[in-house]
C-alpha cells in the first residue's frame, strides 16, 4: 500500500499552493461582484443617455478619430451597444459570472468574462473608471485566468496545481505594488514625504475622508512622523521578505494585511484595499491554510497525463506569462524612474498592448495634498437665493459627518475631489455635470444626496470653491461641526438654462 502510494505521488503534480489558488479565486470573485454592484446603479447619471458622458457619444467620437483601428484601441463590448440598458446589463452579468465563480462553477469560463465585462466598462466609464485598482483589479484577473483549472466544477477537494512560475509573477505583482507605492512618494520630491510629515495632511485632504480620520488627524505631530516611518517601512521593506523564504512570506503578510486593515479603518479607497489583502494571499501556502501537498488523500491526487499536450500547453503559457514577466518589469523600472533607450522597441510593443490593462503602472499619493479645495454646486430661482446640492458622500455641510463607504466607489464624488484639484477647463465635464442638473436629469440627480428644488427646477446654476479643514475638538464640542470652511472663491460662473 505504501508502495501504491509513493508511485502515485511520484506521478502528481502537487505544490504547495494549491489551496492558496482555490482561496484567491473565490476572494477575487467577490472583489469583482462588489465592483459590478458598485458601478450598476451609477451608471445611468455617470455614462448612460443622460448621463455626465454619455458612452455613446464618446464611442462616436472615437469611432470617427480611429476608424477600424477602435476595436483594438478600445476593447469593449460596448461595441455594439452603448446604451444604459446594456451598460448595466454587462454590469449585472458581471455579477452572475463572479457569483458563479465564486461558487466554483466553470471557473476559467467565468474569470474570462468578469475581465472581458470589467474591461468593456472601464472603457466605456471614461474618467470614471480610471483608477489604479481598476486596473490593478483586470491585471490580478487576467492572471488569475492561469489559475484556474479547466472543469466544470472546482471542488476544494481536488488537487489543482497552479504554475511555480504562476505563484512567482502574483507574488511579483504584490510586490511591485507595494514598492511602487512606496518610491512614487520619495522620488516625486515632495518634502513632506521626506520630512515625514506628510499624515499630518493625509486623514483631512484624502478624497473621502472617514469620521476616525477626524480623531486620528488630532493626534501629535510626533505619531504623525511615526506612522509615516511605519508605512515606509510596510510599503518599501516588509515586500523584501517575499523573496526570503516561507517564514519572510508570512511576516510580509501580516504585516501588509494589518497595513490594510488599518487603512480600511481610517478612510474610504474603494475596494482597492480589499483587493490588495486578496493578492497577498498568494504569499501563503497550503501549509498554512491547513493543509500541505503531504495531506492531500492519494484519491483526490491528479495524475500527469501521459500525452504530450500538457507539456505543450504549459510551454504555450508560460511564453505568454514571461511576455508579461517582461512587460512588467520595465514598467516597474519606469515607476523608479530608470529608463532605458535600449527598450524603445519593446515599449511600442508594449503601447500596442496598454488598452488591455495586462500591466500596468501601481503607486498612489505620490504627491501629498496640503489643503482641501471643495466644489460646492448651487442653484437658484432668482439669482439672489442660492441653495447648495449636497453629495452623498463628500465634505459639503460642515456639520455632516464623513462616513465610511468602501467598498464601494461613488465614482462622481470621487472625481469632484479630482476636480477641485484643477481647474474648470482642465475639467470640462463639470459643466456636464452642471447642465444635466439645470435639465432635471433624474440619474445624475439620483446621484446626489438631495435636491433643493424638488418642486420647479432652478433657473441658474453657479460652482464656487471653499477651502475646508476638519474642526479642533473645541469647535466640534461648541458647534457640532467636523469642518470648517473658507470660501476661496468661483469655479464655473452661473449658467442659466435659457443662456441669460
Amino acid at each position: 500500500m505504501a508502495k501504491n502510494y509513493s508511485m502515485l505521488r511520484s506521478r502528481c503534480k502537487v505544490v504547495p499552493a494549491r489551496k492558496t489558488a482555490f482561496v484567491f479565486i473565490r476572494a477575487l470573485a467577490l472583489v469583482y461582484a462588489a465592483a459590478f454592484l458598485s458601478l450598476w446603479p451609477q451608471i445611468p447619471g455617470l455614462i448612460g443617455e443622460q448621463g455626465i458622458l454619455p458612452a455613446g457619444e464618446f464611442f462616436k467620437y472615437i469611432a470617427s478619430v480611429t476608424g477600424a483601428n477602435r476595436f483594438w484601441l478600445v476593447p469593449t463590448l460596448a461595441w455594439f451597444r452603448s446604451d444604459t440598458v446594456f451598460l448595466q446589463g454587462l454590469c449585472a452579468a458581471g455579477i452572475v459570472f463572479s457569483l458563479l465563480l465564486f461558487a466554483g462553477v466553470l471557473p476559467r469560463f467565468c474569470l474570462f468574462w468578469v475581465w472581458a465585462l470589467y474591461l468593456s466598462l472601464m472603457h466605456a466609464g471614461q474618467i470614471f473608471l480610471s483608477f489604479q485598482w481598476d486596473c490593478l483589479l483586470l491585471e490580478a484577473g487576467f492572471l488569475a485566468l492561469w489559475a484556474a483549472p479547466w472543469t466544470l466544477w472546482d471542488k476544494p477537494s481536488e488537487a489543482h496545481e497552479p504554475d511555480a512560475f504562476l505563484v512567482f509573477l502574483f507574488r511579483w505583482l504584490f510586490f511591485r505594488l507595494m514598492i511602487g507605492s512606496g518610491a512614487v512618494k520619495l522620488l516625486s520630491g515632495d518634502v513632506s514625504w521626506g520630512n515625514l510629515t506628510a499624515l499630518t495632511y493625509h486623514y483631512w485632504t484624502t478624497p473621502l475622508p472617514a469620521w476616525t480620520g477626524w480623531y486620528l488627524n488630532g493626534l501629535s505631530p510626533d505619531f504623525h512622523k511615526a506612522a509615516a516611518l511605519i508605512m515606509f517601512a510596510v510599503e518599501l521593506g516588509l515586500p523584501w521578505l517575499i523573496w526570503t523564504g516561507r517564514r519572510g512570506r508570512l511576516i510580509c503578510f501580516a504585516g501588509q494585511v494589518i497595513f490594510q486593515v488599518i487603512l480600511i479603518a481610517t478612510g474610504n479607497f474603494a475596494f482597492f484595499n480589499y483587493l490588495t489583502i486578496v493578492l497577498a494571499l498568494w504569499l501563503l501556502d497550503d501549509g498554512f491554510l491547513g493543509s500541505g501537498p503531504q495531506g492531500v488523500p492519494p484519491e483526490f491526487l491528479v495524475p500527469a497525463r501521459s500525452t504530450p499536450w500538457p507539456m505543450i500547453r504549459r510551454c504555450i503559457s508560460r511564453a505568454l506569462l514571461g511576455i508579461l514577466l517582461l512587460f512588467s518589469g520595465v514598467i516597474f523600472l519606469e515607476t523608479l524612474n530608470v529608463r532605458l533607450a535600449e527598450l524603445k522597441p519593446l515599449k511600442r510593443v508594449m503601447a500596442a498592448a496598454s488598452p488591455f490593462c495586462l500591466t500596468n503602472h501601481y503607486g498612489l499619493f505620490a504627491v501629498m495634498t496640503k489643503e482641501r479645495h471643495e466644489i460646492v454646486l448651487e442653484g437658484s430661482l432668482d439669482g439672489q437665493t442660492w441653495l447648495p446640492y449636497e453629495f452623498r458622500w463628500k465634505p459639503g455641510d460642515p456639520l455632516k459627518r464623513p462616513e465610511f463607504v468602501a467598498p464601494h466607489q461613488p465614482r462622481l464624488d470621487w472625481q469632484m475631489w479630482f476636480a477641485a484639484l484643477g481647474t474648470l477647463r482642465q475639467n470640462a465635464w463639470v459643466l456636464g455635470l452642471m447642465k444635466q442638473i439645470l435639465f432635471e436629469s433624474q440619474p445624475v440627480l439620483g446621484l446626489l444626496k438631495n435636491n433643493p428644488f424638488p418642486a420647479r427646477a432652478p433657473r441658474y446654476l453657479r460652482a464656487l470653491v471653499y477651502d475646508y479643514r476638519f474642526t479642533d475638538p473645541e469647535t466640534k464640542r461648541r458647534t457640532g461641526a467636523w469642518w470648517q470652511r473658507t470660501l476661496v472663491g468661483e469655479y464655473a460662473p452661473a449658467v442659466s438654462r435659457t443662456g441669460g
